[in-house]
């Protein structure tokens, strides 16, 4: 029963990363980290190394090192789960949240070749990630999902991301409520909002300008 959503969510996650063009339906082979005129590769197998067996190889284990960053530290965050029901964050991702939400992903992480398609290619990992890992999904599962060879990752932008978040559940919050704040207060009426002031003066000067009623006369 569970192998037809399934499968209509990995078709769905492969035509929408088909659909865009530029971007064939592969997985990432390397992760380019980008600022300005620098360029730094780790490839993917590397990272998956490291998810497996908690070792650090190559430039990875290097950037590591002078990062001082403890590899099975790092080895347990590319296995952390992210768990979505598969329907649902189809649906979601078609939404103005879930476009507003995929925008600011696609500022950090993009095709390097086609940075335009960013918001296509997340979309389309996202899904097919989710379906592969049976509505789970981990780093390594979404660069093996993602439709193209190389993903830049905006140095800058991802540094100015981690200095508002503290932890993961810092970042899942961040990307999932910002979004929002472009969206809220689109005609509605916030408490305090001037449109109660000006519901409550209304209300006062109706009150002051209509006619006393008559008092009878003795």
């Amino acid at each position: 029963m569970a192998r037809p959503p399934k499968l209509l969510a990995v078709l769905l996650g492969l035509s929408l990363s088909a659909a865009a063009p530029g971007l064939p339906v592969h997985a990432a082979e390397q992760v380019v980290f980008v600022s300005g005129a620098f360029r730094r590769s780790i490839p993917v197998a590397d990272l998956e190394h490291l998810a497996q067996t908690g070792e650090a190889r190559g430039l990875l284990r290097d950037v590591l090192h002078f990062s001082r960053q403890d590899p099975a530290s790092v080895s347990k965050l590319l296995n952390q789960q992210l768990s979505l029901p598969l329907v649902l964050t189809s649906r979601l991702l078609s939404t103005r949240i879930g476009e507003a939400l995929l925008q600011r992903l696609a500022g950090i992480f993009a095709p390097l070749r086609a940075p335009q398609m960013g918001v296509q290619a997340i979309r389309g990992a996202l899904i097919t990630g989710l379906a592969n890992g049976n509505g789970s999904l981990t780093a390594t599962g979404f660069l093996q999902a993602y439709p193209a060879q190389e993903l830049a990752v905006n140095i800058p932008a991802l540094l100015g991301v981690i200095g508002k978040a503290s932890s993961i559940s810092d970042l899942v919050r961040f990307f999932s409520e910002s979004p929002l704040d472009g969206l809220r207060g689109d005609g509605a009426v916030k408490p305090g909002s001037g449109d109660q002031s000006k519901t409550g003066s209304k209300t006062d000067s109706t009150s002051e300008s209509s006619p006393a009623a008559p008092v009878p006369a003795p």
